[in-house]
């Protein structure tokens, strides 16, 4: 089994993921890949974890210990996962201020999707959107998933959460042609754009990839 942990470990490498992350991945504690590749234990891997890990990193089973066999004909069943929801809002207005970043409560997202989406488990947390100034796109109340492996160094278009003078807001942010160039801006018009802001003043918690939106009932 020594081979399978190595290899295991090489691909974990490979992707940057992290043992916490591969752990939430098969529904285990945060703890469970590290102590199989470094303590042991458990053994060996168990099978629907094995088909899972084979299956996420694009290898057969095999080289994961297990027989050889006919390829996945579909994604094997994936396991809920649950994403903090932190008990402070992004403002889509003109701005608020942070409160402290505590879990209040979480929310539950089957790991294929998450999987399928981008993102690493352990990295990403719900907060709830602020004022009017991204409507139509994001709307007051709306949850929203940051992905906090995707920050200034990766920063590209897109929707993202900023920390700006102790300010948290959600912005949609445009990269200029000229390196060192950003606009942050608002989707709803009526509220202001800054151009040519510099990204030293910024801090990026990360980018928003997903939105919730509760459904208003009828009068």
């Amino acid at each position: 089994m020594d081979a399978v942990r190595a290899k295991l470990e090489q691909l974990i490498a490979a992707r940057r993921d992290s043992y916490a992350g591969i752990s939430a991945l098969i529904g285990r504690n945060p703890s469970y890949i590290q102590q199989f590749i470094r303590r042991g234990t458990p053994r060996k891997l168990d099978e629907q974890d094995r088909r899972i890990l084979a299956h996420y990193f694009g290898v057969s089973e095999e080289e994961l210990g297990g027989n050889e066999g006919p390829p996945l004909t579909q994604a094997p069943a994936g396991h809920p996962i649950a994403v903090p929801i932190l008990s402070l809002g992004a403002s889509a207005g003109h701005g608020s201020l942070e409160e402290q970043e505590q879990s209040s409560a979480s929310m539950c997202f089957d790991s294929r999707w998450l999987r399928a989406l981008g993102v690493k488990p352990d990295r990403i947390s719900i907060i709830h959107v602020q004022g009017e100034s991204m409507a139509p796109t994001l709307c007051d109340g709306d949850e929203i998933m940051i992905d906090h492996d995707d920050g200034a160094s990766r920063m590209r278009d897109g929707i993202y959460v900023l920390r700006l003078d102790d300010v948290l807001m959600v912005k949609r942010v445009a990269i200029g042609p000229l390196r060192g160039q950003l606009s942050v801006g608002s989707d709803n018009p009526a509220y202001p754009q800054w151009k040519d802001i510099d990204p030293d003043t910024i801090l990026t918690i990360g980018r928003v990839v997903w939105y919730g939106r509760r459904l208003q009932r009828r009068a």
